[in-house]
């Protein structure tokens, strides 16, 4: 199939989920993930063709950025130790519980069974941020809380994949220089920019994020790294302008939620090998619950601490994942750690985790968009906040 053959294809798989999502009220994302699935294994679809690895790349890093600048800093910097807490006990259950399944009912050697815990570890902040927005829950503390956690989670897993397997190049340096240069200066110069640029019709203000994203795209390659999480702060760092400027925030979004992020939930659903996932079944549901019983029992207390009364929707959330874990298990069958079986079972987990735990979230626990105040809950105040209340009453 060329290229125009498969973008034509797909583009009809975006229309349709679009059409799904709004006659039986879920998630695009979810839809598009399913489709991807069906397509790629009815018709031998090929999600590595380079314009489509390329887009879905980008639109990965696109969401992590839009994802940054959902998050108000004032709200970030109340809850830091909420999104730590959550955040670091999403990554190390399933990290743990994973490796040693994979080591010891398994029999995968260490190396593979360090790329399974680390792959299974994950959170999608992709999946959770096209939720969210999709249902308004990204204007809320709880959301804005369940984001902050997916970064937290994501950036614990990037920290292990790194210093496990990946062995940075001499242009790291300037990746990381680059990057917290650009974190520093974009929200000097935005106003300006945006001031002088801005408001038109060909949209200056959009392609100056997009020319710094794949930037930071071209140097994490060559650093042998990842631009997301710079991506997620740069988004963050972003915020307070686009809380004061609303509609360029919302053409971003359109651009990205029209044309970008279908293609990179499409190519998801595409890696999946239901051949492999049949003839691997019991593997397949060994591994899922070594990944999603960790998540769902450790924090499921937290969630009930900072989120009341939506524990449940917050673990559910937490337990999703996507990008990371197909960017881990990509990297451990380019590296040849594991093979392809491997491989297809590793992503068909990550993406039975995105669609199931987000699916049943959004249709039992999702709290309302509308309504009375109470559904926007004022999460319970820091240990930290109440010390220095009493210290200075």
């Amino acid at each position: 199939m060329s290229s125009v053959q498969l973008a034509a294809v797909l583009m009809g798989a975006v229309l349709l989920a679009s059409m799904m999502s709004v006659e039986i009220g879920i998630s695009v994302a979810l839809i598009e993930l399913g489709l991807g699935i069906a397509l790629g294994n009815a018709f031998n679809l090929n999600p590595n063709a380079s314009w489509l690895v390329f887009v879905a790349g980008f639109a990965s890093v696109v969401l992590t950025f839009l994802a940054g600048a959902e998050v108000d800093p004032d709200d970030f910097r109340e809850r830091f130790w909420a999104s730590i807490a959550i955040g670091i006990v999403s990554f190390a259950g399933p990290f743990v519980v994973a490796t040693l399944i994979a080591l010891g009912a398994l029999g995968w050697s260490t190396k593979a069974s360090l790329i399974a815990g680390t792959a299974l570890s994950t959170t999608s902040l992709a999946v959770v941020y096209a939720v969210l927005v999709e249902t308004g829950l990204n204007t809320v503390r709880v959301g804005k809380l369940i984001m902050s956690a997916c970064f937290v989670t994501d950036m614990c897993t990037v920290i292990a994949l790194s210093t496990i397997f990946i062995k940075p190049t001499v242009w790291f340096p300037v990746f990381l220089a680059v990057s917290v240069a650009l974190i520093v200066v974009l929200p000097r110069i935005a106003p300006w920019f945006f001031g002088r640029y801005g408001d038109r019709v060909i949209e200056p203000e959009i392609k100056i994020v997009f020319a710094i994203l794949i930037a930071l795209m071209v140097l994490g390659d060559e650093a042998n790294s990842q631009a997301v999480l710079p991506a997620f702060v740069l988004g963050l760092v972003m915020s307070r302008h686009y809380q004061l400027h609303r509609e360029e925030q919302k053409r971003m979004r359109v651009v990205a939620f029209a044309f970008l992020t279908p293609f990179f939930f499409l190519r998801g659903g595409m890696n999946v090998s239901l051949t492999a996932v049949v003839a691997n079944l019991g593997v397949l549901l060994l591994l899922l619950a070594a990944k999603m019983t960790p998540k769902l029992t450790l924090i499921y207390p937290l969630a009930r601490r900072y989120a009341p009364p939506h524990g449940t929707f917050t673990t559910l959330l937490m337990s999703t994942g996507l990008t990371f874990g197909t960017i881990s298990s990509l990297y451990g069958l380019n590296a040849h750690i594991i093979n392809r079986t491997q491989f297809s079972l590793l992503v068909t987990i990550v993406v039975l985790s995105a669609i199931i735990p987000t699916a049943i979230a959004q249709r039992w626990f999702s709290p309302p968009t509308r309504g009375p105040e109470e559904h926007i809950h004022m999460l319970p105040p820091e240990p930290s906040e109440i010390l220095i209340g009493e210290s200075g009453s």
